[in-house]
C-alpha cells in the first residue's frame, strides 16, 4: 500500500470516527439522559467503537508507511476519541504527510 492510499484511508476514517463522535455526543447521548431514550445511544455508540477500531488500524498503517515516532502516533490516535479533534488532526496529518513531514512535531 502507498502512502497517498494510506493517507485517503485514514483521512476517511478519521471523517467517520469524528462524525460519529459528534452525533454519539451531541445528539444520542442528550436524547438518553435529557428524554430517556437509549436506543440512539446503544445503536451509535457501537458504530463509533467500530469506526474507531478503523480508525486506529488505518492510523497505524499511515504511522508505519510514514515512519512517524510512536508518540506521535498515539496523540493522533487519542484525536478520535475527542469531539472535533479527529478534524483538526485528519487536516494536520493531510498536510504534513503531503510535503514528507512528521504529523505532530
Amino acid at each position: 500500500m502507498s502512502i497517498e492510499t494510506a493517507l485517503r484511508n485514514y483521512r476517511v476514517a478519521a471523517w467517520v470516527t469524528g462524525v460519529g463522535l459528534l452525533v454519539l455526543v451531541l445528539i444520542a447521548m442528550p436524547l438518553k439522559y435529557f428524554f430517556g431514550q437509549p436506543q440512539l445511544v446503544a445503536v451509535v455508540g457501537m458504530m463509533h467503537g467500530f469506526f474507531y477500531m478503523a480508525y486506529i488500524v488505518l492510523t497505524l498503517l499511515l504511522a508505519e508507511r510514514c515512519r512517524w515516532k510512536p508518540l506521535d502516533a498515539l496523540l493522533i490516535l487519542v484525536a478520535g476519541t475527542i469531539p472535533f479533534a479527529s478534524f483538526v488532526a485528519e487536516h494536520r496529518v493531510t498536510q504534513r504527510v503531503r510535503v514528507g513531514r512528521s504529523p505532530v512535531s
